[in-house]
């Protein structure tokens, strides 16, 4: 396999397996414990108050989701992994939270402006689609919203991902898909490798997405996970952050 080149194309649920191999020990990931300071983040951006509608684009086992919902947020949450939709489900309903779970493939998106702001979050569903269908999913995420309601997309960082390509690692300038071969365990301590295929962008792509789909932005801002802030995009930044306002 040569330098750039995908091992194969991935297919369209390729996630659901990780997912139902990780379970609930894909919470123990270091990248999840900042879920509180991502939150705040947010709900400042996004100008987000209790009672208001939010929608969780790929929420895996509905960590942000949550988090909103102890807010005060009504937040409906939808993910292609029937395991992760039932890990969120019984969370909430250990809580008491006011959320909705679905399965739901995020190209299947289908609101139309019953939303005051979107999210997706930790390549939740936008960044799994192997480098060709993201251009449809944004515009789905989009039409959600009511006009003037927020939306907060985060993305991995394609200059980051090329710098820091790792032995084993090939990146695919056509589609901007990095994929890797990673080994995860799950609750049981067992291991297994899986591959993995994520989109990368640059923030001139985000850009002619939200121009695309008629999204006003606040900014694009180089974040990290549990790092949410205002700071511009650079090199050592791993992801990139999209805030903005929906068009009429």
């Amino acid at each position: 396999m040569g330098d750039g080149q995908v091992a194969h194309e991935p297919g369209a649920a390729w996630f659901n397996e990780v997912a139902r191999f990780l379970g609930p020990a894909y919470l123990r990931n270091a990248f999840t414990k900042g879920t509180e300071p991502e939150v705040e983040f947010l709900v400042d951006a996004l100008g987000l108050t209790a009672g208001q509608r939010v929608l969780d684009v790929g929420c895996g086992p509905g960590r942000h989701a949550l988090a909103l919902a102890r807010r005060g947020i009504v937040v409906t949450g939808i993910d292609a992994s029937p395991d992760f939709v039932r890990l969120a489900r019984d969370a909430a309903a250990v809580e008491g939270l006011d959320t909705t779970f679905g399965v739901l493939d995020v190209r299947e998106l289908a609101y139309h402006g019953e939303f005051d702001a979107a999210i997706c979050l930790c390549q939740g569903g936008f960044g799994l689609l192997g480098g060709r269908d993201e251009v449809d999913v944004f515009g789905r995420m989009v039409r959600a919203v009511r006009p003037g309601g927020g939306l907060a997309v985060s993305a991995f960082h394609a200059p980051f991902a090329i710098r820091h390509l790792e032995a084993g690692e090939t990146f695919d300038p056509a589609t901007g898909v990095l994929h890797e071969v990673a080994t995860v365990r799950n609750e049981r301590g067992e291991e297994q490798e899986f591959d993995l295929w994520t989109t990368c962008f640059t923030v001139r792509e985000l850009e002619l997405l939200a121009a695309t789909a008629g999204v006003a932005l606040d900014g694009i801002y180089g974040v990290a996970p549990g790092r949410y802030r205002l700071a511009p995009p650079d090199l050592d930044a791993p992801e990139l952050l999209l805030v903005g306002r929906c068009g009429n």
